[in-house]
C-alpha cells in the first residue's frame, strides 16, 4: 500500500492542475446538486420493528388525524396572574385562527360532527342528553388535573386551564406529520396565534414538535477553526503550510456534508446528520493533512530531502497510516447499518462519506497543493533551525515526557486506571432518552412551554402516550368505553385517560402518566399497558423502543468494535501485546468518556453511546497508528524496546498533540449550541479524545509497552507468516 500511495502522492504534486481540476469539478457537482434538489431535514423519526412504530403505524392508517402530529401552545399573562375573561377570549379566538388552518384539527368542528351522530342516534330527548354528558365526560377523561376553558358558555375543546387559572395549555393536532406537511406551516401556525394575542398581556409558547427544524450550525465551527488555525502555525511554523489542511478540510467538509443535504429528498435526514458531518469532516481532514505535511517538512528539514521526493515519501508513509485510520472509523460507522434503524443509518452514512472525502482529499490534493507550493512549504528561518540543530531541541521535551513517563510504570499505570475509573463510575446511573423541550436553554420557548405544561398538568402531561384497543363492530358502546377508561385509569402511574377517537377497528385513548417521558416509572407502566395487552404508541413509547434497542445492541457492537480493533492493530504492530493492551485502553476511555456525560447531563441520548463508540473508536485507532508506527519503526532500526517507545514518542508526540487539541477544539465548540443532541455529541467527541489522545495513546500505552519489553513486539512465527504484511511504516519505500 506504501508504494502505491507514494506513486499517487508524487503523480499529484507533478501535475497539480488536473488533481485540483478534478476536486473542483467534483465540489461544483454538489453545489448544483444542492441547487437543483428541494431535499429538508426532518423532525421525526422512525424505528421499524418496534412495538410502538407498528401501533402508530396502524393509527395512522385506521385514523389520520390521531396519527398526526402532535404539540401544545401555552398561554399566560406576563405577570404571570390568573387569566381574566377577556384573556380567556382572547386564547379561545387564537384557537380558533389556529384551526381555521387547513393542516389543523379542527376540534370544534369535529365535537360538533359527534355531536350530529349522537343526536340521530338518541331515541328521546332525555337520551340524548345522557349520551352527550357521558361523551364530554369521556373526552376530558379521569381524574383530569386540569379544567376545561368555558367561553360564552361552552367549553373550548382542546384547551385545558391549570388549577389555579394562570395557564391555558392548547392540545393542537396537525392533520398529518410535520415532515409530510409543507414546509413553513410552523411558522404559519404560530402567526396565526400570535395575530390574536398581539397587543394584548398575554404570550405563548409553542412545544418542540411545533417549531420549524433547522440545522443548529451557526458561527460555532468557525472558533474551532480559528483554534485549529493557531494550533496548525505554531506546529508548522508557516502560514503557508497552515492554510493547506484548512483548505483541505474546509473542501472536504462541502462536499461531505454538501452531498448530504443534496440527496436528502431520498432519504431521513435529521438535523444532527449535517452537523456530525460537520464536525468529524473538519476534524479529521484536518488531522490527516497535518500527519501528512508534518511528516513532509520533517523529511526535508531533517533529511534534506526536496520537496517532491519528502512528499512521495511521507504520503507512502504517514498517508497509508492516514488511509488505514480513515477506514477503521468508516468501518466502525458502516456498522451501524446493522442496527435498521433509518436516522441512524443515514448518521453513519453521512459522517463515513465525509471521512471517505477526507482521506482522498489528503493522498490527493494535498500533494498537488504542495506541488503549487513547492519548496516555499518550509520558509528560510525553519531550515536555518534545522541546520542549527533543531531536530534534537523540537524533540526534547517529547523525549524527556517519555523517559519520565517509562521510570516508574506502575505507578503510571495504576494511576491512570484508577482515575479513569473513578471518572466512569457514574455510568452505573446512566439513563438513556431522547430529551425534549426539558433540555433546552431555559430562554427557549420549547423550554418555557415544557415548565409551564408540567406546572399547570403535571409532568406527564409533556409526554402523553396513546392507546390503541380493538372496538367492536358497530357503533361505539358509550358504556364500554366508560369501562375502558376505568381499566385504564387503575394502572400505576396513570394521571388522566380520555377517549381520543374512533375508527371502525380501534378505540384511541390518550393517557397521561403521572411522570414525565424520561422518568423509569413512565417507561415500566408502557410495560405494565403492553403486558395486559394494549398497543401503546406515541411519541414517549416511540422513544422508550428506541432507547432499549439500542441499549440492547451496545454489547454486541462493543465486541465487535473490541474485535475489529484486535485484529487491525495485530495486522499492524505484528504484535499480540499491543493490541490487547490497545483494545482494552479503550475500553477504558468508553467508560470514562460516558461517565462525564452522564455526570453533565443526566440522561444520555439514547443512539449517543453507539454511535460515540464507533466514532471514537476509529479515532483513537488514528493516534495508536502514529504513535505505535513510529515506535515500531525505531525498534526495527535497532532500538531497545524502551528506547524504541521513547524515540519514537518523542517524534510523533508533538503532531499528535496538536492533531488531538485542533480535534477537541472543533469538537468543543459545539458544546456552546441550543441544541442538546449536538451539544452532547459535542462534549462526548471532546472528552472521548482528550481521555483517549492524551491519556491512553501517550501516556497509558507507551508506559505499558515500556514495561512489557520485547514481549510487547512478540507475535508467535506461524501467526507471523499467516498474516499480510502491510507495511505501514514504509519499509519498501526506504529499500
Amino acid at each position: 500500500m506504501s508504494t502505491l500511495l507514494a506513486r499517487l502522492g508524487s503523480h499529484s504534486f507533478r501535475h497539480p492542475a488536473r488533481v485540483l481540476a478534478v476536486w473542483l469539478l467534483i465540489l461544483m457537482a454538489v453545489i448544483a446538486l444542492v441547487l437543483s434538489t428541494d431535499g429538508h431535514i426532518r423532525s421525526s423519526v422512525t424505528v421499524d420493528g418496534t412495538p410502538a412504530q407498528e401501533q402508530l403505524d396502524r393509527i395512522r392508517a385506521e385514523l389520520p388525524d390521531a396519527g398526526g402530529a402532535q404539540g401544545s401552545i401555552v398561554f399566560r399573562a406576563n405577570d404571570d396572574t390568573p387569566l381574566d375573561a377577556a384573556d380567556l377570549g382572547t386564547v379561545a379566538a387564537a384557537v380558533r385562527a389556529a384551526e381555521g388552518l387547513d393542516f389543523v384539527v379542527d376540534k370544534a368542528a369535529r365535537t360538533a360532527q359527534r355531536q350530529a351522530e349522537l343526536q340521530a342516534r338518541a331515541q328521546s330527548p332525555q337520551q340524548l342528553q345522557t349520551m352527550t354528558t357521558m361523551l364530554g365526560e369521556l373526552q376530558r377523561g379521569t381524574d383530569p388535573q386540569g379544567r376545561p376553558l368555558v367561553h360564552d358558555g361552552a367549553p373550548v375543546p382542546g384547551v385545558t386551564l391549570s388549577a389555579d387559572g394562570t395557564i391555558a395549555v392548547y392540545d393542537a393536532q396537525l392533520s398529518d406529520a410535520l415532515d409530510d406537511l409543507p414546509p413553513g406551516v410552523a411558522d404559519e401556525l404560530m402567526e396565526a396565534v400570535d395575530g390574536q394575542i398581539a397587543g394584548t398581556a398575554l404570550q405563548a409558547y409553542p412545544s418542540a414538535s411545533l417549531l420549524p427544524l433547522e440545522p443548529p450550525v451557526g458561527g460555532h465551527e468557525l472558533v474551532g477553526l480559528a483554534v485549529a488555525a493557531v494550533v496548525l502555525l505554531l506546529t508548522l511554523g508557516s502560514l503557508v503550510a497552515a492554510g493547506l489542511p484548512l483548505l483541505t478540510a474546509v473542501t472536504g467538509v462541502a462536499i461531505g456534508v454538501g452531498g448530504a443535504f443534496g440527496l436528502s429528498g431520498f432519504y431521513t435526514m435529521t438535523s444532527t446528520t449535517p452537523v456530525l458531518a460537520l464536525m468529524l469532516g473538519l476534524a479529521v481532514g484536518i488531522d490527516y493533512a497535518l500527519f501528512i505535511l508534518h511528516r513532509q517538512r520533517s523529511l526535508i528539514l531533517h533529511e534534506g530531502m526536496s520537496a517532491h521526493d519528502a512528499t512521495r515519501r511521507a504520503v507512502g508513509t504517514s498517508g497509508t497510516a492516514v488511509v488505514f485510520a480513515g477506514l477503521t472509523v468508516i468501518v466502525a460507522l458502516l456498522g451501524l447499518l446493522v442496527l435498521r434503524i433509518s436516522f441512524v443509518s443515514t448518521m453513519a452514512l453521512a459522517a463515513a462519506a465525509t471521512i471517505a472525502v477526507a482521506v482522498s482529499l489528503s493522498v490527493t490534493a494535498l500533494p498537488a497543493l504542495l506541488g503549487l507550493v513547492g519548496e516555499r512549504v518550509v520558509g528560510k528561518r525553519a531550515r536555518a533551525r534545522a541546520a542549527a540543530g533543531g531536530k534534537a531541541e523540537e524533540h526534547r521535551v517529547g523525549r524527556g515526557w517519555a523517559r519520565a513517563l517509562t521510570a516508574r510504570p506502575v505507578v503510571v499505570i495504576v494511576g491512570v486506571v484508577l482515575a479513569l475509573g473513578l471518572l466512569a463510575l457514574p455510568v452505573a446511573d446512566m439513563r438513556l432518552g431522547m430529551p425534549g423541550g426539558g433540555a433546552a436553554s431555559e430562554s427557549s420557548p420549547e423550554r418555557i412551554n415544557h415548565d409551564l405544561t408540567a406546572r399547570a398538568l403535571g409532568e406527564g402531561a409533556n409526554g402523553p402516550l396513546l392507546v390503541a384497543v380493538e372496538k367492536p363492530a358497530g357503533e361505539p358502546d358509550l358504556a364500554g368505553v366508560r369501562a375502558t377508561l376505568d381499566t385504564l385509569g387503575g394502572f400505576e402511574g396513570v394521571a388522566t385517560a380520555a377517549l381520543r377517537g374512533t375508527s371502525e377497528n380501534l378505540e384511541i385513548y390518550a393517557l397521561t402518566p403521572v411522570t414525565g417521558p424520561l422518568a423509569p416509572e413512565t417507561t415500566d407502566l408502557v410495560h405494565d399497558l403492553r403486558d395486559a395487552g394494549y398497543g401503546v404508541t406515541g411519541l414517549t413509547a416511540i422513544n422508550i423502543d428506541l432507547s432499549q434497542k439500542l441499549a440492547d445492541a451496545v454489547p454486541l457492537y462493543l465486541s465487535i468494535i473490541a474485535g475489529l480493533s484486535l485484529l487491525i492493530l495485530l495486522l499492524v504492530f505484528r504484535s499480540v501485546v499491543i493490541p490487547v493492551a490497545a483494545t482494552l485502553g479503550f475500553l477504558l476511555t468508553i467508560g470514562a468518556t460516558f461517565g462525564v456525560t452522564t455526570l453533565v447531563f443526566g440522561t444520555v441520548l439514547s443512539f449517543l453511546p453507539i454511535m460515540a463508540t464507533g466514532i471514537l473508536y476509529g479515532l483513537a485507532m488514528d493516534y495508536q497508528l502514529f504513535l505505535g508506527t513510529a515506535m515500531r519503526e525505531a525498534y526495527v532500526h535497532g532500538a531497545t524496546p524502551r528506547e524504541a517507545v521513547i524515540e519514537g514518542f518523542a517524534h510523533a508526540s508533538r503532531v499528535v498533540v496538536a492533531a488531538a487539541v485542533i480535534m477537541i477544539s472543533v469538537f468543543g465548540v459545539f458544546v456552546l449550541t441550543d441544541d442538546i443532541t449536538i451539544r452532547q455529541f459535542g462534549l462526548t467527541l471532546a472528552v472521548g479524545i482528550l481521555i483517549d489522545a492524551l491519556l491512553i495513546r501517550m501516556v497509558l500505552i507507551p508506559v505499558v509497552m515500556s514495561r512489557a519489553g520485547r514481549a510487547a513486539w512478540w507475535l508467535p512465527r506461524w501467526l507471523d507468516r499467516a498474516l499480510p504484511r502491510l507495511d505501514v511504516e514504509g519499509s519498501a519505500l526506504r529499500n
